[in-house]
C-alpha cells in the first residue's frame, strides 16, 4: 500500500510511524485510518520488529482527533460500521505482541488520545494535552476511549475527563498513570527510541509471552491468571532464547536473541 498521510520506516527492528497530516493537525480521517492498519499488519508479520514508536508530525499535534467532516452524513448504519472499524484498528494495534510507544508531540484529543491509548507506553512531550471532548460534539468516544480511559486511570477520573471535556497536561497525565514518562519536546523523539532500543535487547518471545500473560491476565480472577503466567513461563523456559540468555549470561557476554 502506498502511503499518502503516514510515514512508516523501519530501522534496525525498530518500527517509527508518523501520522503526517501536520495541516490538519494529522486528524484521522478515512484513508489515514486505513494507512495505519496497513501499517499495523506488517509489524504483525514482520519478526525482525521489536518495537513501534507512533508519532505525529509537527509539534503541535499528536493527533487532534477524527477528521469530523467525514462522519457528518452518516446514518446510523453508517456510523456503527465507522465506529466499530476504527476500533477494531486500535484492537489490532494492542494486539500486537510487540511493544508498542505513542511519542505523544502536542495534542492527543479523541481519536488521538485513544490511539495513544491502544499503545503499550506513553510518552508525553511537555506541551502534549490528553482529552476526550467528544461531549462537547453530542457524541461519545467510539475507538475504545470509554473502555480503556477507566482501566489506566480509574473510572472516576475518566468520567471526570469525560463529561467536564478538561484536557490533562503532561504532568496530570502522568500523575494518573496515562503517561509513563515526560520529556522534553526538542528531546521526545531520542527518548522513545531510547525505550524502544533497550526493550529490542531483551528476547522476543520472553517479551511476546510476558506480554500476553500480563494483558489477558488482568482481565481474569488471580488464580486463572497464575495459571496462564505459568503454562506462558513454561514456554519461554523451552525455548532457544532461553539457552542464549542463560549461555551469554555465564559467559559474562551480551546475548543474541532469535526469537525461537
Amino acid at each position: 500500500m502506498e502511503y499518502e498521510n503516514i510515514i512508516f520506516e523501519v530501522k534496525e527492528g525498530i518500527a517509527v510511524l508518523t501520522v503526517n497530516r501536520p495541516k490538519k493537525m494529522n486528524a484521522l480521517n478515512f484513508r489515514t485510518m486505513d494507512e495505519i492498519k496497513d501499517a499495523i499488519a506488517t509489524v504483525k508479520g514482520d519478526d525482525s520488529i521489536r518495537a513501534m514508536i507512533i508519532t505525529g508530525a509537527g509539534d503541535k499535534a499528536f493527533v487532534a482527533g477524527a477528521d469530523i467532516s467525514e462522519f457528518t452524513g452518516l446514518g446510523l448504519k453508517e456510523s456503527y460500521d465507522f465506529i466499530r472499524r476504527g476500533a477494531g484498528i486500535f484492537r489490532d494495534l494492542e494486539a500486537l505482541n510487540v511493544p508498542t510507544i505513542a511519542a505523544v508531540n502536542g495534542m492527543a484529543l479523541g481519536g488521538g488520545c485513544e490511539l495513544a491509548m491502544g499503545c503499550t507506553f506513553r510518552i508525553a512531550s511537555e506541551n502534549a494535552l490528553f482529552g476526550l471532548p467528544e461531549l462537547g460534539l453530542g457524541v461519545i468516544p467510539g475507538y475504545g476511549g470509554t473502555q480503556r480511559l477507566p482501566r489506566i486511570i480509574g473510572r472516576s477520573q475518566a468520567l471526570w475527563a469525560m463529561l467536564t471535556g478538561e484536557n490533562l497536561d503532561a504532568n496530570k497525565a502522568l500523575a494518573l498513570g496515562l503517561a509513563n514518562q515526560v520529556a522534553k519536546p526538542e528531546e521526545l523523539m531520542d527518548v522513545a527510541m531510547k525505550l524502544a532500543k533497550k526493550i529490542a535487547t531483551k528476547a522476543p518471545l520472553a517479551v511476546k509471552f510476558a506480554m500476553i500473560a500480563t494483558k489477558f491476565g488482568d482481565e481474569v480472577d488471580l488464580e486463572t491468571g497464575l495459571v496462564l503466567e505459568a503454562l506462558s513461563a513454561n514456554l519461554a523456559l523451552a525455548s532457544d532464547d532461553k539457552k542464549e540468555g542463560v549461555a551469554a549470561f555465564l559467559e559474562k557476554r551480551k546475548p543474541t536473541y532469535q526469537g525461537k
